[in-house]
């Protein structure tokens, strides 16, 4: 039964609980086998992943049941009703947000089997690299090089604002493999082992100290041709696949809590220190936390809707407003601590074990720290454009080759 027949009105609804109630069946009669107190934590998980349990919406046979994703909520509520152990998905955001879906849309099961239940598991980490220093909002411009040799592919170029790659043991490559073709269409998508010869990963230190990020130089390094994901020239259509999912990952990955974000912080500040409010600051604080609910709102219809089919460009919406939302509101925090908002907890070097820095750390790093959000996952501008055209249905600007008729146009 398919995701849409699942989610219709009606008569369905007896359907949708139906599955919901032999899930938590599975669950439990899981835990009951395997008690969760006692059961190794690598060794339950392992096994709750041969299941179908890990991720339900995985494939039959590859870690999932085959259902719809919306019902994963209730898989996790069940494992927790029962004190089972939780993943680290900031350990492999972008194995899981945006490798997986990829790997199970586009994977043979043979690559499927290989790499969905070590990415689970966060047993071998991933890092995405598309990125290159002449090739950032305009993709398909990217140089990197794949040519064919045999069953294999060597590899010549250079990404850069790397995710992980000082950890990752895989990497999602978005390589050139025919230049004599329109850019879009001479790509080729593979999946890259980042510990072989040829390939140099140097820290890219940023603003806030910390280097999270990598620049990744390839040099004659191979690759089996079993590694590639999609057809030869197909590239452009998986690296889509993947961008809808990383946007729709950091825009609305998970359930957030009431004031579990970026607004916490500042509510926090405000209850704890009263002598810093002012009724215009008040005022502008409403409106941060109304925008932040709203966001969260959104986020959770998205997460439902998901629920039905593949990420669309709505997750563009959702990326956009976090980055917005998230540097208004570390704006405001700064401004809101007054002299100690100047303040900076330590600029010494380090290569985070997780994407998307520390947030915790104060109100100077989450200030810095937002200022990347416009950029990373997608630039703001170029995300206005997937809405403007994808979602709202306007026309495109004029392209390069027809800007010499429009000059010409009356005005």
């Amino acid at each position: 039964m398919s995701d849409h027949e699942l989610n219709d009105s009606g008569s369905n609804d007896s359907v949708v609980n139906n599955t919901a109630t032999d899930l938590r069946a599975k669950v439990r009669a899981f835990c009951a086998a395997r008690d969760p107190a006692v059961t190794p934590r690598g060794e339950f998980l392992s096994a709750r992943f041969d299941a179908g349990l890990a991720a339900v919406h995985y494939p039959l046979g590859h870690g999932g049941l085959g259902l719809p994703r919306g019902l994963q909520s209730v898989a996790d509520a069940e494992f927790a009703s029962a004190g089972a152990p939780e993943l680290e998905p900031g350990r492999n955001v972008i194995g899981l947000g945006m490798a997986a879906p990829t790997i199970i849309a586009f994977g043979t099961p043979e690559q499927q089997q290989r790499w969905l239940k070590p990415l689970w598991l966060a047993e071998e980490i991933w890092c995405q690299l598309f990125s290159e220093p002449g090739a950032g909002s305009d993709l398909a411009g990217l140089a990197t090089r794949a040519v064919r040799d045999g069953d294999e592919w060597v590899v010549n170029g250079q990404k850069v604002w790397t995710s992980l790659a000082h950890q990752a043991r895989w990497g999602l490559l978005l390589a050139r493999t025919d230049p004599d073709v329109p850019k879009h269409a001479g790509l080729s998508y593979f999946v890259i082992d980042m510990h072989q010869p040829g390939i140099e990963v140097r820290p890219l230190r940023q603003l806030t100290g910390e280097a999270e990020f990598n620049e990744v130089f390839f040099t004659d390094a191979r690759l089996p041709d079993a590694n590639r994901l999609g057809e030869v020239g197909a590239g452009w259509r998986v690296a889509n696949a993947t961008l809808m999912n990383e946007r729709v990952s950091i825009g609305a990955a998970r359930s957030v809590p009431r004031e579990q974000s970026a607004i916490g912080y500042v509510a926090h500040t405000w209850r704890s220190q009263p002598g810093l409010r002012t009724h215009e600051l008040h005022q502008r604080l409403l409106r941060l936390w109304a925008d932040a609910e709203v966001a969260r709102l959104a986020g959770e219809r998205l997460r439902q809707q998901l629920a039905a089919g593949t990420p669309g460009p709505d997750g563009s919406a959702a990326k956009l407003t976090y980055a917005r939302l998230n540097q208004e509101i570390s704006g405001f925090e700064i401004e809101l601590a007054g002299a100690d908002g100047l303040a900076y907890d330590d600029w010494t070097m380090r290569r985070p074990e997780h994407g998307g820095g520390d947030f915790s750390r104060g109100p100077g790093f989450r200030y810095l720290r937002s200022k990347g959000n416009s950029i990373e996952g997608g630039t703001s501008e170029i995300l206005r454009n997937i809405i403007a055209e994808r979602v709202l249905g306007l026309p495109s600007e004029p392209r390069a080759d027809t800007t010499a008729a429009w000059k010409d146009l009356p005005r």
